[in-house]
């Protein structure tokens, strides 16, 4: 599995798919994702080993020019992290749930890894800005405790950057809500 993660949030959509494109030829890194979100704007995420992570990023910033936003690279990033991203993960016991909400797309990535590293917990859903003016959110299960570490940690990354929005345990989530969220 992938060691790193890289992202970088571009103004433009069609910036951001010709620098993606220069991203991918440049490095030896697979793509995660790349679409646009919400106000129209482009992510690219990226994986791979640390090196080429960092090489792809730096150009993609490079490329980005004046349309560049923000951009992570995570070494030894949570593996949850990757299903999460792409919706595809479905924990088999649904225990409590937290759940966290930013006005940042890269700042959340860095929130859930830091949450996932910081408890036995599960991802249920990491939704980065479409359909959400912008924001992103990210689901998650464990016990009680688990979770309320894992918002702690998720928590404090994002009032550092000023950029909670707000966060959410339920210790008992009903059948329906979770049937919902799945």
């Amino acid at each position: 599995m992938s060691k790193a993660i890289g992202m970088v949030e571009f103004t433009s959509i069609s910036r951001g798919i010709y620098a993606t494109d220069q991203m991918l030829k440049t490095a030896e890194v697979e793509i995660v994702t790349a679409n646009t979100v919400c106000p129209g704007k482009y992510i690219a995420i990226v994986h791979g080993d640390v090196a080429a992570v960092n090489e792809s990023v730096r150009l993609g910033e490079s490329v980005a020019n004046e349309f560049w936003v923000d951009s992570i690279i995570i070494p030894n990033v949570n593996p949850l992290v990757f299903p999460a991203i792409s919706g595809a993960t479905m924990p088999e016991r649904i225990q409590a749930l937290g759940i966290i909400e930013s006005f940042s797309l890269a700042t959340m990535v860095i929130a859930a890894d830091a949450i996932l590293k910081a408890a036995n917990l599960e991802p249920i859903d990491l939704r980065l800005g479409t359909g959400l003016g912008g924001k992103s959110y990210f689901v998650f299960t464990g016990d009680v405790a688990a979770v309320e570490a894992g918002t702690e940690a998720g928590k404090s990354i994002l009032e550092e950057k000023g950029l909670l929005v707000n966060c959410e345990i339920i210790p008992s989530p009903s059948r329906l809500l979770i049937e919902s969220l799945l």
